[in-house]
């Protein structure tokens, strides 16, 4: 059976590197939003930041790619919206919002390893010494980045850290398995997601918080930063890399956001950086690199062939149209 043109297998060498190096962009621009949060946005409102990041970015990708999912793609694209961003924006603002921005990248960065426990379950992909050891290696480079005398411990953080944690690895392991519908552009599949998790998040923020009484020019920046780089740029570089990478090499990139988080606080904020941080930061960038190492193919399983799951999901195109 022929492979199918619209699941694009793992690229070899430089096109590959460059693919993982777009992917980057998201979590390295992600890394910006503990900045922004505590410095832009009105305080005490994770549900209104990640509302605003999400539903206008959403609807403006609606408006461009004018499609709207069909058939199983409706409650999929529902399911994706919650995980990837309704569900993980809410929690990912609550930890930021309690813990200082380091602190929350560390419990964040559980993600790849609950990324290589669902790969094995649902995507049939077998757990590799290597990739336990890029993951390994990550989340103690980002102990080494986060962990000052200044960090502080709040257990509401930490709860919803770890459960965004979960939250965004089971999105990127059904992302790579359902892969994406026939005809549909990343601009488009992203603009379901963005705009289905705001939809959830909408009702729930007018109902528990409210609009502000008063918005400043800061605010405004804020959000838009948020909602135009951080959410309708970054996210569409991440769901390319979903469909051009294995799930944990994409999973694993996630470790430039507290790299970022951190090299911003030196930059913007004057914190300080140790040579244990250093350290951390080595770590990290040496766990991005293992994980972007080809694995051997299973033998019997051709490493250009698409998963059953993969192939079987994607309708046909519509002839005519791209």
């Amino acid at each position: 059976m022929p492979s199918d043109p619209r699941v694009s297998p793992p690229a070899p060498g430089l096109a590959r590197t460059l693919d993982a190096a777009l992917t980057a962009l998201a979590p390295a621009v992600w890394g910006s939003t503990y900045l922004v949060t505590t410095e832009l946005l009105p305080p005490g409102r994770p549900l209104l930041a990640s509302t605003v990041r999400a539903l206008p970015a959403g609807l403006v990708l609606l408006a461009v790619g004018r499609r709207l999912p069909r058939g199983v793609w409706w409650w999929r694209a529902v399911v994706l919206g919650a995980l990837n961003i309704g569900l993980f924006f809410y929690l990912l603002f609550v930890a930021a919002y309690h813990l200082p921005g380091g602190v929350a990248a560390l419990v964040v960065s559980a993600q790849p390893t609950v990324v290589l426990l669902l790969g094995a379950a649902l995507l049939a992909e077998p757990v590799r010494p290597l990739q336990v050891t890029a993951c390994l290696l990550g989340v103690t480079g980002v102990a080494l980045l986060a962990l000052t005398s200044q960090a502080g411990v709040d257990l509401t953080g930490i709860a919803a850290g770890v459960a965004a944690a979960v939250s965004m690895a089971a999105g990127i392991v059904l992302t790579k398995r359902w892969g994406r519908p026939g005809g549909v552009g990343v601009l488009t599949f992203t603009g379901w997601q963005l705009t289905a998790g705001g939809l959830l998040l909408a009702p729930v923020t007018l109902a528990a918080e409210g609009l502000p009484t008063r918005v400043t020019g800061g605010n405004i920046a804020g959000f838009a930063y948020l909602s135009l780089i951080g959410a309708l740029l970054a996210y569409a570089f991440w769901f390319r890399g979903i469909g051009r990478l294995p799930a944990l090499a994409v999973s694993v990139l996630g470790f430039a956001s507290p790299l970022a988080a951190t090299v911003l606080g030196y930059l913007v904020l004057d914190q300080s950086l140790t040579p244990l941080q250093l350290a951390g930061a080595a770590a990290v960038i040496a766990a991005v690199a293992l994980a972007q190492i080809p694995q051997p193919p299973r033998a019997g399983k051709r490493a250009d062939r698409p998963s059953p799951a993969s192939t079987r999901n994607h309708a046909p195109a519509v002839k005519g149209k791209p």
